[in-house]
Protein backbone atom coordinates (compact mmCIF):
# COMPACT_ATOMS: atom_id res chain seq x y z
CA UNK A 1 0.00 0.00 0.00
CA UNK A 2 2.55 2.49 0.58
CA UNK A 3 3.83 2.07 -3.01
CA UNK A 4 0.16 2.94 -3.97
CA UNK A 5 0.47 5.96 -1.81
CA UNK A 6 3.83 7.40 -2.94
CA UNK A 7 2.52 6.97 -6.63
CA UNK A 8 -0.36 9.58 -5.74
CA UNK A 9 1.58 11.58 -3.67
CA UNK A 10 3.29 12.02 -7.02
CA UNK A 11 0.33 12.64 -8.94
CA UNK A 12 -1.12 14.92 -6.86
CA UNK A 13 2.91 16.99 -6.87
CA UNK A 14 2.84 16.92 -11.24
CA UNK A 15 -0.69 18.03 -10.90
CA UNK A 16 -0.07 20.82 -9.10
CA UNK A 17 3.21 21.46 -11.29
CA UNK A 18 1.09 21.71 -14.50
CA UNK A 19 -0.95 23.69 -12.70
CA UNK A 20 2.01 26.33 -11.92
CA UNK A 21 3.31 25.94 -15.10
CA UNK A 22 -0.16 27.08 -16.73
CA UNK A 23 0.29 29.96 -14.80
CA UNK A 24 3.90 30.59 -15.40
CA UNK A 25 2.71 30.51 -18.88
CA UNK A 26 0.24 33.70 -18.48
CA UNK A 27 3.17 35.66 -17.03
CA UNK A 28 4.66 38.29 -19.72
CA UNK A 29 7.81 37.38 -17.88
CA UNK A 30 8.57 34.17 -19.55
CA UNK A 31 9.95 33.54 -22.89
CA UNK A 32 8.20 33.40 -25.51
CA UNK A 33 9.89 29.97 -27.11
CA UNK A 34 9.06 28.96 -23.18
CA UNK A 35 5.42 29.87 -23.57
CA UNK A 36 5.19 27.99 -26.82
CA UNK A 37 6.67 24.62 -25.38
CA UNK A 38 4.04 24.85 -22.04
CA UNK A 39 1.13 25.59 -24.17
CA UNK A 40 1.71 22.37 -26.10
CA UNK A 41 2.21 20.33 -22.80
CA UNK A 42 -0.59 21.71 -21.14
CA UNK A 43 -2.33 21.13 -24.35
CA UNK A 44 -1.10 17.46 -24.08
CA UNK A 45 -1.93 16.96 -20.19
CA UNK A 46 -5.13 17.98 -20.67
CA UNK A 47 -6.39 16.86 -24.08
CA UNK A 48 -9.07 13.92 -23.99
CA UNK A 49 -6.72 12.37 -26.76
CA UNK A 50 -3.44 10.18 -26.21
CA UNK A 51 -1.25 9.28 -28.49
CA UNK A 52 -1.72 5.26 -26.91
CA UNK A 53 -5.18 5.09 -25.72
CA UNK A 54 -5.62 4.70 -22.06
CA UNK A 55 -7.76 1.09 -22.65
CA UNK A 56 -4.24 -0.31 -24.44
CA UNK A 57 -2.80 -2.33 -21.25
CA UNK A 58 0.13 -0.67 -19.96
CA UNK A 59 1.59 0.91 -22.74
CA UNK A 60 -1.64 3.63 -22.56
CA UNK A 61 -0.51 4.95 -19.52
CA UNK A 62 3.30 4.77 -20.65
CA UNK A 63 3.01 8.05 -22.30
CA UNK A 64 1.13 9.93 -19.55
CA UNK A 65 3.57 8.19 -17.22
CA UNK A 66 6.96 9.25 -19.76
CA UNK A 67 5.89 12.36 -21.73
CA UNK A 68 3.96 14.82 -19.89
CA UNK A 69 6.57 14.69 -17.23
CA UNK A 70 9.43 14.69 -19.75
CA UNK A 71 7.46 17.82 -21.17
CA UNK A 72 7.42 19.18 -17.69
CA UNK A 73 10.94 18.47 -16.93
CA UNK A 74 11.75 20.99 -20.21
CA UNK A 75 9.03 23.29 -19.41
CA UNK A 76 10.61 23.82 -15.97
CA UNK A 77 14.34 24.62 -17.33
CA UNK A 78 12.63 26.99 -20.04
CA UNK A 79 11.07 29.37 -16.79
CA UNK A 80 13.10 32.08 -14.84
CA UNK A 81 13.42 30.03 -11.60
CA UNK A 82 12.40 33.11 -9.47
CA UNK A 83 8.79 33.50 -11.83
CA UNK A 84 8.21 29.45 -11.34
CA UNK A 85 8.87 29.68 -7.83
CA UNK A 86 5.97 32.53 -7.82
CA UNK A 87 3.35 30.45 -9.73
CA UNK A 88 3.86 27.30 -7.70
CA UNK A 89 3.02 29.25 -4.59
CA UNK A 90 0.10 30.17 -6.49
CA UNK A 91 -0.75 26.90 -7.87
CA UNK A 92 -0.89 25.71 -4.21
CA UNK A 93 -2.78 28.36 -3.02
CA UNK A 94 -5.49 27.25 -5.47
CA UNK A 95 -5.28 24.01 -4.62
CA UNK A 96 -5.88 24.16 -0.69
CA UNK A 97 -8.81 26.40 -2.03
CA UNK A 98 -10.36 24.85 -5.40
CA UNK A 99 -10.22 23.05 -8.36
CA UNK A 100 -8.75 25.11 -11.10
CA UNK A 101 -10.81 24.87 -14.39
CA UNK A 102 -10.45 26.77 -17.32
CA UNK A 103 -13.53 25.80 -19.42
CA UNK A 104 -12.17 28.05 -22.58
CA UNK A 105 -8.72 26.06 -22.80
CA UNK A 106 -10.16 22.75 -22.71
CA UNK A 107 -13.23 23.98 -25.17
CA UNK A 108 -10.18 25.43 -27.28
CA UNK A 109 -7.85 21.98 -27.29
CA UNK A 110 -10.73 20.04 -28.05
CA UNK A 111 -11.54 22.22 -31.52
CA UNK A 112 -8.30 22.00 -32.15
CA UNK A 113 -8.34 18.08 -31.92
CA UNK A 114 -11.17 17.84 -34.00
CA UNK A 115 -9.61 20.06 -36.45
CA UNK A 116 -6.65 17.89 -37.00
CA UNK A 117 -9.09 14.38 -36.90
CA UNK A 118 -11.17 16.30 -39.86
CA UNK A 119 -8.00 17.08 -41.52
CA UNK A 120 -6.51 13.71 -41.29
CA UNK A 121 -9.49 12.09 -42.45
CA UNK A 122 -9.51 14.29 -45.75
CA UNK A 123 -6.19 13.74 -45.89
CA UNK A 124 -6.56 9.58 -46.22
CA UNK A 125 -9.79 10.50 -48.15
CA UNK A 126 -7.68 12.01 -50.50
CA UNK A 127 -5.21 9.29 -51.05
CA UNK A 128 -7.82 6.78 -50.90
CA UNK A 129 -9.78 8.35 -53.79
CA UNK A 130 -6.83 8.99 -55.64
Amino acid sequence: MEIVERWKQRARALKTEVHALYLAYRDPRVPWYARVWVACVLAYAFSPIDLIPDPIPVLGYLDDMVLIPLGVVVALRMIPPGIMAEARLRAQAAARERKPTNWVAAVLIVAIWLLLAVVAVRLVLRVVSG
